[in-house]
């Protein structure tokens, strides 16, 4: 059997997660972990009141996604996740804290839980880090979506989430070791013909960049 290998996809809000997701699983013959958004409980009164929520919404993602590890560490194919763990402590948590929307207290306590969590969680092998500077790109995109709980999201807060992604790459491989490659979104429409094309020889490339074993990554299960 070929190894198994884990893929996240990470990208503020509106960037194309799920969609560059769904377009890998199939190409690649990936399971799909999907992000945790259309059930979500906690999601609508989140975008109603930050300030009530925003602990309690970090916190149903931390459990949900530890679940997806778990999930993905015990299966017998090849998996992709849309959005990685690690955006919610490195960005949603402290953008959060910072709008004054998460006490001291409640991040220092979503720290402790997600540090717990991680540290026995399988990571990714490869990030996927969708990206674009134009904030009304994403909000066009959340717009086309029509998620209920989304319509209250503006351009500032966007913008504001944005400023952390500016330093994602560097974190995700300086702090906790992974791989990342970044895709420009901006002005690219990677649901069909061309786009669709030169999107996924793009990340097959990236797939077959190995630097630690310096072979090719599978693209089945």
């Amino acid at each position: 059997m070929a190894p198994r290998h884990f893929i996240a996809l990470a990208g503020n809000i509106g960037t194309g997660k799920t969609t560059a997701s769904e377009l890998i699983a199939d190409h690649f013959d990936y399971d799909l972990f999907r992000e945790p958004v259309v059930d979500n409980r906690f999601l609508g009164p989140y975008y109603g009141d930050m300030k009530r929520w925003s602990f309690t919404l970090q916190m149903e993602f931390l459990f949900k996604r530890i679940d997806h590890h778990s999930e993905i560490e015990r299966a017998r194919t090849s998996c992709i996740q849309d959005r990685s763990l690690i955006e919610d402590p490195e960005i949603f948590a402290k953008y959060l804290h910072g709008l004054g929307h998460m006490t001291d207290d409640e991040l220092a306590l979503y720290y402790d839980y997600f540090q717990k969590l991680n540290a026995q969680a399988r990571q990714p092998d490869k990030i996927i880090l969708l990206h674009t500077p134009d904030v009304n790109v994403l909000l066009r995109r959340i717009a086309q979506r029509g998620r209920e709980a989304e319509r209250s999201i503006t351009g500032t807060f966007l913008k504001g989430l944005n400023n952390y992604y500016e330093n994602f790459m560097d974190v995700a491989q300086q702090k906790y070791g992974l791989e990342v490659h970044m895709v420009d979104v901006t002005n690219r429409d990677i649901r069909k013909g061309r786009g669709r094309e030169e999107f996924l020889e793009e990340i097959e490339t990236f797939f077959k960049h190995n630097p630690r074993q310096h072979s090719e990554l599978p693209f089945s299960s």
